[in-house]
């Protein structure tokens, strides 16, 4: 009885022994396990984005009026300048892990990029030429951390989707805000480099 019981003991230790190093395997520990081809799609086209951003900022830094319009340019620059660091890392550390690149799934003209950044350094009335600018920039943005949440899998790049998209949510809503507090369609009419109005 006593010989059966030992028997008993080292079966169950071994089952156990056995399901612990199967945990250990399959645990998805690995950058590979936890990241799929669109990852690295994400981390490769937002910093792009990020990129076009950050240009259109320095941009802004140098010929915006307002306070509004160089508070935010510094912000984007600074949040996003470090954003790219972040995504240029993951996007290394996916390759190392033999993670190819995929499709991110969002077409060109919804990425928000169709206009040409460089066309800022003549604009007239340049702080409402930004926000018009920027305002599609962001939702573009935004459809591109979507797809990240829906069909990407690595914490971190999910994590950074998920801070870029309450950021740039809530900078769109204070440039529409600061749109509107400008006069909105008033806005439309000739303005000088500055933004001030030109009698009508």
């Amino acid at each position: 009885m006593t010989s059966l019981r030992r028997s008993v003991l080292a079966l169950v230790a071994g089952v156990l022994l056995v399901a612990g190093c199967g945990d250990d395997n399959n645990s998805g520990s690995s950058p590979a396990a936890r990241a799929n081809p669109v990852d690295r799609a994400f981390a490769r086209q937002m910093t792009a984005h990020h990129q076009s951003a950050v240009q259109m900022a320095q941009i802004a830094q140098r010929r915006g009026s307002s306070a509004f319009v160089k508070r935010l340019a510094d912000d984007i620059v600074r949040t996003q300048t470090a954003e790219i660091s972040t995504l240029r890392d993951s996007d290394r550390r996916l390759k190392a892990a033999g993670v190819s690149v995929g499709s991110l799934g969002v077409p060109e003209h919804m990425m928000g990029m169709d206009d040409d950044p460089a066309s800022l350094k003549t604009a007239k009335a340049f702080d409402r030429a930004f926000l018009k600018m920027m305002i599609p920039h962001h939702e573009g943005a935004i459809e591109m951390t979507n797809a990240e949440h829906e069909k990407g899998k690595d914490p971190q790049l999910k994590t950074l989707a998920q801070k870029i998209t309450t950021a740039q949510q809530r900078e769109i809503a204070e440039m529409r805000n600061h749109l509107d507090d400008r006069g909105g369609r008033r806005m439309d009419g000739p303005t000088d480099d500055h933004g001030a109005e030109h009698p009508g």
